[in-house]
């Protein structure tokens, strides 16, 4: 069956690069959510001012692939205990979020986030909130690692993730 989740951990880039390339995941679309302005923009939500987090909806089987095991790779990928920040990405838009649409998956996040907590020397500060509505991003952004391998950031913080991913994960990936 078919099934999604709405995950924030910094730029939407990152994760849409580390989602692309896990076995079972269908697709990844970078959008914005959990802000209070309807119809965000990039530059928008780059203000602070719709309280929007960048974030990916992950459309994936779970006959291939479980909710836990890709929030396993979420809390692996980025640093969950940073509160607005990724790296040098710092504002709300880049706090670390996790979006559910049903109980069963809010005590699956639930229960990965306390599992995990022993891999970190700081508390997790991830937000876990009911989806209200995902504003999928502008076409610029689809794709973004895999068109723009070269730029300077999509080689360091972007490629880092993807990385990490493979040291990690490496049985969990598509071949490539």
């Amino acid at each position: 069956m078919m099934k999604s989740i709405v995950l924030g951990g910094g730029c939407f880039w990152c994760l849409e690069a580390v989602y692309q390339r896990v076995r079972g995941v269908e697709s990844v679309q970078s959008g914005y959510s959990s802000g209070h302005v309807d119809n965000p923009d990039y530059r928008s939500v780059c203000s602070e001012s719709t309280g929007h987090a960048e974030v990916v909806e992950v459309k994936y089987k779970d006959s291939e692939i479980s909710l836990a095991e890709l929030l396993d790779i979420f809390f692996t990928i980025h640093d969950p205990t940073t509160l607005n920040q990724q790296g040098n990405d710092r504002g709300t838009q880049y706090r670390s979020i996790a979006l559910y649409e049903s109980d069963n998956d809010k005590q699956v996040i639930e229960q990965v986030m306390q599992d995990k907590t022993k891999d970190f020397s700081s508390p997790i500060v991830t937000e876990v909130k009911p989806l209200e509505k995902f504003w999928p991003a502008e076409t610029a952004h689809d794709n973004y690692y895999n068109n723009n391998a070269n730029q300077p950031y999509c080689q360091i913080v972007v490629g880092s993730k993807v990385a990490k991913l493979k040291q990690y994960f490496s049985d969990k990936m598509v071949d490539e």
